[in-house]
């Protein structure tokens, strides 16, 4: 049985040991491309050209996140790895960890499927909600009220399915697979599912938690210094203060889940040489 403390500790001692070669990466490929993003949508004006490039930048950006979680997974499970051999083992296998988010991706659209023909039954005012504005209350509250049960239901699957495909791109990363990652993914993780689904719900609310803090107080510090008139310009710093924050743990999560990889593959070695002997 595979330790959380056990895989906490291992994860302190890489940050410590490895920090700066890792938080390099995040910051190159989850920083910068957060603050990019949140540049432009915060001071290009509004318009159909404004609503396709947000989308081309939300789709380099998820590019960008994804190398960046396989070079420092890469970086984080051998020490031995330098920089430039992570990066280049993460351009190596981008394109297959593309395939297998593409693929649960769809996975994951289908099943919130029903929930989207509810709300549409509900006759839910979407173009208020695009806008910011709360909508008026739905002419059918029925179908409105199922639709919600059935988010919150599909939410706790994809939570236990999200938490035991933790190591996901680590195999996709170490062992060369393509889509059959996921079932690998599934195998070693079994008979862990509730440790893990702590570990991702306390770095769910964690994460929350500090970049609202974030945000808030740099959005609020923007404002007394700028006025209040300077609404884009306090969006923005505020936006880049919860990505600064949202950056730093989420570098925590990939490196612990790429030494729970490590540890899963040790527990799954064990127990095969346990059965041949």
């Amino acid at each position: 049985m595979v330790k959380m403390g056990d895989v906490w500790d291992r994860t302190s001692e890489v940050l410590g040991g490895r920090g700066g070669v890792l938080a390099g990466i995040a910051i190159l490929t989850v920083f910068v491309p957060g603050v990019i993003n949140a540049a432009y949508t915060s001071y290009a004006p509004a318009g159909a050209l404004r609503s396709a490039i947000v989308v081309l930048l939300l789709i380099a950006v998820t590019i960008a996140s994804i190398w960046g979680q396989l070079a420092i997974i890469a970086a984080a499970t051998d020490p031995a790895t330098t920089r430039p051999a992570a990066q280049r083992q993460a351009t190596e296998r981008l394109l297959p960890a593309l395939g297998v988010m593409l693929v649960l991706g769809i996975v994951a659209t289908f099943a919130f499927l029903p929930a989207i023909v509810l709300l549409v039954m509900s006759h839910l005012d979407f173009a208020a909600m695009a806008n910011g504005t709360p909508p008026a209350s739905p002419e059918a509250s029925g179908p409105l009220l199922l639709a919600g049960l059935y988010m919150l239901v599909a939410f706790v699957v994809l939570l236990f399915v999200g938490a035991r495909l933790l190591p996901l791109y680590a195999v996709v990363l170490r062992e060369r697979l393509g889509l059959g990652a996921i079932g690998r993914a599934w195998r070693l993780t079994r008979r862990h599912t509730w440790r893990l689904v702590g570990a991702v719900l306390l770095f769910m609310i964690v994460v929350m938690i500090a970049s609202w803090a974030a945000q808030a107080v740099a959005g609020l510090v923007t404002a007394l210094v700028l006025g209040g008139d300077a609404v884009a310009t306090v969006r923005f710093v505020g936006t880049v203060a919860a990505q600064a924050a949202s950056t730093a743990l989420t570098l925590v999560a990939i490196v612990f889940s790429a030494q729970a990889y490590v540890a899963f593959v040790a527990r799954d070695a064990m127990l095969r040489a346990r059965a041949a002997a």
